[in-house]
């Protein structure tokens, strides 16, 4: 009999086996990962929790532009014309595979990943120090991997992996940029969380949208230190708000740099679907935004 608790720690093991299970159809697939991450039951005939509907809309809910919203370079193209050019962060190049990359064309510091997964990121600070096998070693098996495999979620299904070169972006006190993520329901924002210290120890705080702190916990835990409103807080709502018309749940990410906001991602599922929140009566208060037809 499989050792949950064990597998629910071990991350090695979890990918293992999960990677074993990628043949299995989507709904029995869902179910078994939901019950090795969580060590809970996905319920997906009459679900009520925020991450059970998260995987039934995986399962329901398939539009195929979510493919181009998913995709970090194909989007680009979408927000320029939703919200404008000056919310993306510069493109220094794109490229089919490790080995078409010209760094002598790069500056010192940029910005190195995937379009098609989450994850795959180096900052690069002083180009002349990088290992460039150990680099190509790294997106070699991210562009052989395919993110829909792991948590079956349907629009990174087929989108073309590339990687691309970003400008390497930093706060005016050369300290670390904050994440804002706006949960958004039916096109409304409704609460976000903040994700801080990533280059140490991520930390997420939650609020909701006049910026009161909430006592939610979700994959990390509060910072220790106060988390302060950002100036174009009411900038960012607005924005997020146009961005997430017409979907039943959406999280948008955005960045805020020396008062200039900057867009992130669209992510559909958060967590892939896999992480409670806690104190758990946020499950169901989540779940209750999603309004879905069974």
């Amino acid at each position: 009999m499989l050792d949950y608790k064990k597998l629910i720690k071990n991350r090695e093991l979890r990918l293992q086996l999960i990677k074993l299970l990628s043949f299995i159809p989507s709904a029995p697939y869902l179910k078994l990962v939901y019950r090795i991450k969580t060590g809970k039951t996905l319920h997906l005939k009459n679900p009520v929790g925020f991450n059970e509907k998260l995987n039934w809309l995986k399962l329901h809910e398939q539009h195929a532009e979510y493919t181009q919203l998913v995709d970090k370079l194909a989007v680009r193209e979408y927000i320029r014309a939703k919200i404008g050019e000056e919310y993306l962060f510069p493109l220094l190049g794109s490229w089919d595979s490790f080995d078409d990359i010209d760094f002598d064309a790069l500056p010192e510091k940029f910005v190195l990943k995937c379009n098609h997964d989450s994850g795959s990121v180096k900052l690069i600070t002083d180009k002349t120090a990088i290992d460039k096998a150990e680099l190509k070693t790294f997106f070699d098996r991210r562009l052989a991997m395919n993110a829909y495999c792991l948590g079956r979620e349907y629009p990174y299904k087929d989108v073309k992996p590339r990687i691309m070169a970003e400008a390497f972006m930093e706060a005016p006190d050369g300290g670390g940029i904050n994440d804002y993520k706006f949960f958004c329901f039916h096109g409304k924002p409704k609460i976000m969380f903040v994700a801080t210290d990533r280059a140490t120890d991520v930390r997420f705080d939650f609020f909701d949208m006049d910026f009161n702190h909430l006592d939610i916990e979700n994959i990390h835990e509060h910072s220790e230190k106060a988390v302060p409103k950002p100036a174009c807080f009411d900038q960012m709502k607005a924005l997020a708000e146009t961005l997430c018309q017409g979907m039943k749940f959406v999280r948008i990410d955005l960045y805020e740099i020396g008062g200039k906001i900057y867009f992130g991602e669209f992510t559909f599922f958060h967590g892939g679907g896999f992480y409670l929140f806690n104190p758990p009566h946020w499950e169901k208060d989540l779940g209750d935004w999603i309004q879905i037809d069974t």
